[in-house]
């Protein structure tokens, strides 16, 4: 295993479980004498302005719309990177994966809509338990250690990365408001200029940063999703051009960045968007459509779907179980999948604005990532006490 993929797990992992500690502690917040400072701070308004140009909103948009979009930034990067020489990088290596991934956005979605089919608007959260939290499935895999081959890691990161890229795309074609021409003009030109960095093979990483900073600018006041922009930026930044030490600037910005969001940018986020009251909670407002369609999509349909397109291609001869997998692995694995968390909680705040679903939509996604959390660690366990030998892993 590469020492890049070998750093980006360790990192992954790691932050899974910070990822778990602030969603706990938004939990905690919520639920005691904490919760009015912490709707408080999170309503703080905060403003940028340049003469009569300004942007304002609360420190929970800021974080969502601005923290996010340098998260966004890093998966542009990791999907560039694998699809270009990683493991997307051919047929052989992208088929299983990515079938996956797909599987696993489609049923999922299917059962989000059969569970809210007659509840109008609720249906714009269709993609919500489409996506996988990758920090979080990841640490929850770090806790079996050795015991987990680690082609199984391997295969959750691209099917991940393929979630990732799916949510983007949804997210573009789904989730947009009401556009500003003129700013989506402008958003182009920003998007012309990274263009030109790219072909002039400029290795700098500063001039890409303060061309997004602009076009993260125009993209927020266009009316797309402005997460959208740190795509862009991380599409432009080359990956075959060397800078003066040898080194590819995708490579450089990627080990920077990783950091910073497995260990600030997530956990801000989870604190920011897990905290919900369960102050009047009964077991029955798990049946309401909005919180049962979340929960039962991301850990039946994950589930399902991911296990479901990874056994026919096996079945079917087009694909290969990952090396020293075996089949009840693949669903323990398929199971983690479930683990929505970030991911969702962030595509639901994009499809609900209104306060009377934020608790129905927090609920579900804590309720069927923490059902897919842990019956993933549970099957991967018994899988591996059940393994009379043990597969050599490679170094971690």
């Amino acid at each position: 295993m590469t020492d890049r993929l070998t750093e980006f797990l360790r990192l992954e992992s790691a932050g899974g479980l910070l990822l778990a500690a602030a969603a706990v502690l938004a939990l905690i917040c919520s639920n005691s004498p904490l919760r009015q400072a912490y709707d408080d701070l999170l309503k703080i308004p905060v403003e940028m302005r340049f003469g009569s140009f300004a942007i304002a909103k609360p420190l929970l948009l800021w974080i969502n719309d601005g923290l996010m979009a340098v998260f966004f930034l890093l998966i542009g990067l990791e999907v560039k990177r694998e699809v270009v020489e990683g493991e997307l990088s051919t047929p052989a290596q992208i088929v299983l994966p990515v079938v996956a991934g797909a599987g696993g956005m489609a049923a999922p979605a299917l059962i989000y809509f059969l569970a809210c089919r007659e509840t109008g608007a609720v249906l714009n959260g269709w993609a919500i338990p489409t996506a996988t939290d990758i920090a979080f499935a990841l640490g929850i895999l770090s806790l079996l250690g050795k015991r987990v081959p680690v082609s199984l890691k391997i295969f959750l990161t691209a099917v991940a990365i393929a979630d990732d890229l799916g949510a983007i795309i949804i997210i573009a074609l789904f989730y947009t408001a009401e556009l500003s021409t003129q700013m989506l003009l402008s958003a182009v030109v920003a998007i012309a200029a990274l263009i030109a960095l790219n072909l002039l093979k400029v290795t700098r990483i500063a001039p890409y940063v303060i061309v997004g900073v602009v076009l993260w600018v125009f993209v927020l006041k266009s009316g797309i999703h402005a997460t959208l922009a740190g795509v862009a930026v991380a599409f432009a930044v080359p990956l075959k051009t060397k800078d003066a030490e040898g080194h590819a600037p995708l490579h450089q910005l990627e080990h920077s960045l990783h950091p910073w969001v497995a260990f600030a940018i997530l956990p801000i986020f989870a604190f920011a968007n897990a905290g919900v009251s369960f102050a009047g909670v009964t077991f029955s407002a798990l049946a309401e459509p909005l919180t049962l369609g979340i929960a039962a999509g991301l850990f039946v349909g994950k589930l399902a779907g991911v296990f479901g397109a990874s056994a026919a291609l096996v079945w079917l001869g087009l694909a290969k179980l990952p090396p020293g997998a075996s089949w009840l692995q693949l669903v323990g694995v398929a199971a983690l999948c479930g683990v929505g968390f970030t991911m969702s909680l962030f595509i639901g705040s994009l499809a609900f604005e209104g306060a009377e679903y934020f608790t129905p939509l927090r609920l579900g996604v804590i309720v069927g990532s923490t059902l897919s959390g842990v019956t993933g660690y549970l099957l991967l366990r018994f899988a591996a006490s059940r393994s009379s030998t043990t597969t050599p892993n490679e170094t971690e």
